[in-house]
């Protein structure tokens, strides 16, 4: 371990280094408190043993400047019998521990430095510990938000799963019918998706449902719910839209499609990719959430057996 002394007696600091670098430690050394600062700035030493009582900056003084710099550096300070006052006065200010001098014996340095540094090696340790575990927290926190997206939205489209569409239309149902507001569903089917995918190979089936759910989402209200609601079929929620509002949407959506240039759209049997489109409400076309869903359902496959690439509403 890196190693500070700090003496402005020479005789000393040379003793105290001596027997360190024996014990092992890695010795530096300084003649006063201030050249000890500049060497600790450009290296910050681990341990840092001074004396109290130098010419310019005091052993306090320095061990408030190495603590302000790297509070976990470890501080030993060397004192006479005279100023165990300004030791006590250290140790308050955060020093690890204090040498009296003359020392009654080498081994208390080796014994005063061992301590100090296996406190070292363990703050050491522990603020690594810590950090990795702050880390594996951040990393089990942003492990923990992508399931829950998984777990709420569809693999292939990015949009919400049918799991989380069935929750949030019953909700919304049971806050419109709470403060007697509208809203409305808007239940649709890619036409003839089977030949599409016959004709054009499952990727490319796909890339459309993909380039769908886009269409979908480029002009909802943050309050409105895009879902997959399975296969080839997607659902709107509208939050406080009468159907009139929502018929409009469905058309809007309906004439985007059809409009989009597909690959291999022109196989399809209208020359084109289309969508058939069913539009319910509450309260006027159910009192539930499953009623309501059924009602669009049936609505949908009364536009598919109609000639498909169309809404119905009623």
């Amino acid at each position: 371990m890196d190693l500070l002394v700090v003496d402005d007696e020479e005789t000393l600091r040379s003793v105290v280094s001596q027997v360190l670098s024996a014990d092992g430690f890695t010795v530096a050394e300084a003649a006063s408190g201030e050249e000890a600062l500049e060497a600790f700035r450009r290296v910050s030493h681990p341990l840092v043993i001074t004396d109290i009582r130098m010419g310019g900056m005091s052993g306090i003084e320095l061990l408030a400047e190495i603590k302000e710099h790297n509070p976990d550096t470890q501080v030993v300070i060397m004192t006479s019998h005279a100023s165990l006052d300004s030791a006590l006065t250290a140790l308050r200010a955060g020093a690890y521990d204090y040498l009296v001098k003359p020392f009654e014996s080498l081994d208390l340095i080796s014994a005063v430095a061992g301590r100090a540094a296996e406190k070292a090696r363990l703050v050491t340790q522990n603020r690594e510990l810590l950090e990795q575990l702050t880390r594996a927290n951040a990393e089990l926190k942003e492990a923990n938000l992508a399931l829950k997206e998984l777990a709420v939205h569809d693999g292939l489209t990015a949009l919400y799963n049918h799991r989380y569409f069935e929750e949030a239309f019953a909700l919304e149902v049971a806050r419109s019918k709470r403060y007697g507001k509208q809203c409305s569903l808007i239940f649709m089917d890619v036409d003839n998706f089977k030949r599409y995918n016959d004709t054009n190979g499952h990727p490319q089936g796909d890339a459309l449902l993909k380039t769908l759910a886009q269409l979908m989402t480029t002009h909802l209200r943050i309050c409105d719910t895009a879902a997959r609601y399975g296969g080839e079929e997607f659902v709107l929620l509208l939050p406080e839209t009468p159907k009139e509002a929502a018929l409009g949407v469905a058309e809007e959506l309906r004439r985007r499609v059809a409009e989009h240039p597909f690959p291999g759209g022109e196989t399809q049997p209208l020359g084109k990719v289309t969508i058939s489109i069913g539009v319910a409400a509450y309260p006027r076309d159910g009192m539930d959430a499953p009623e309501l869903l059924d009602f669009a359902d049936q609505l949908l496959y009364k536009a598919k057996n109609s000639g498909k690439n169309m809404v119905v509403w009623n």
